[in-house]
């Protein structure tokens, strides 16, 4: 799992981010274009904190998983037909506060949140962390570049001005590491939480595109000839 985090993150998180060579647009023109979430994503102090967070809750994470794979099982007892999902007669029963799987099921789910929230927790600390250099390290790139204005990707239509790789550069040289454990009164901002969302989905979405790069690598099982 820890491999594939690593290659994930190397391979697929920006893979939109635009390099050196195609940020003259935003020299000439003083307007370039940074993925907040992005960046941070892609920063050496997020991606070592999120290491060590693995590493010291190893033992929740690894308990979280057998918990989800007997949720799983459970929920599929409710698969009466045997087709693999719940359709529309069988998944009122999952509903049934009074069924002893529904039960079990809701015991899990709180077992579950139970462990994934200092996880959570430590890691909302160390986007926090990484994010309170980010204004600092945007501004470092548009001094360097002769940038006057800097957009969210999502507001432009056209152009290749994206500087965030640069200001990954930037963050790792201000943030060269992060504390992965909270203070005990840590109350996070709800941007904080909003970024680690965001953070989240990104590295969800390059774990799948890592999966389905090395789904697609191997190869289809030789027929058998015939005699």
């Amino acid at each position: 799992m820890k491999t594939l985090f690593k290659r994930a993150l190397g391979a697929a998180l920006l893979a939109g981010a635009v390099a050196a060579p195609h940020t003259a647009a935003a020299q000439v023109n003083g307007i370039a274009t940074v993925d907040l979430a992005g960046a941070v994503t892609s920063s050496q102090a997020l991606q070592n904190g999120y290491q060590q967070i693995a590493t010291q809750y190893e033992t929740q994470r690894t308990t979280i998983q057998q918990r989800q794979q007997q949720r799983q099982q459970l929920i599929l007892t409710f698969d009466t037909n045997g087709n693999g999902q719940l359709d529309e007669a069988e998944a009122p029963a999952t509903q049934d506060p009074n069924n002893a799987t529904v039960q079990q099921i809701q015991a899990i789910d709180q077992e579950v949140a139970t462990l994934q929230r200092p996880i959570n927790l430590a890691r909302v600390f160390v986007v926090q962390q990484v994010a309170q250099q980010y204004a600092a390290s945007v501004q470092q790139v548009m001094s360097e570049r002769n940038i006057q204005l800097v957009l969210e990707p999502a507001a432009v239509a056209f152009g290749d001005a994206d500087v965030t790789s640069a200001v990954v550069e930037a963050l790792n040289a201000r943030v060269p590491a992060v504390n992965i454990i909270p203070p005990a009164d840590y109350q996070p901002s709800d941007a904080a939480v909003q970024l680690f969302q965001q953070v989240q989905q990104l590295l969800t979405l390059a774990i799948l595109q890592q999966q389905q790069a090395a789904a697609q690598q191997t190869p289809a099982p030789a027929a058998e000839s015939g005699r």
